[in-house]
């Protein structure tokens, strides 16, 4: 468990795993920041607190892609 966890933390910035985690935080990222942040956004009322969170929106989908990329990736080799 614990080889696993050190194994995902090391593939978030793996070359061959981070331009697709990035394509996809890109696409699904904005959408879902068109979703929760977008009134605020036109009305103006992005402060410090919805920023982080409209950061996160991001994250979010990139690890769950690294992570999917990796499980496969460790299948694959067992």
């Amino acid at each position: 468990m614990k080889s696993n966890l050190k194994g995902f933390c090391a593939s978030l910035i793996d070359p061959k795993f981070a331009p697709t985690g990035l394509k996809v935080a890109l696409v699904v990222g904005s959408i879902l920041f068109v979703i929760n942040h977008g009134n605020a956004l036109l009305k103006g009322q992005i402060g410090r607190d919805r920023l982080i969170s409209a950061l996160l929106t991001y994250c979010v989908p990139y690890m769950v892609n690294i992570h999917g990329q990796y499980i496969s990736q460790v299948r694959q080799k067992s």
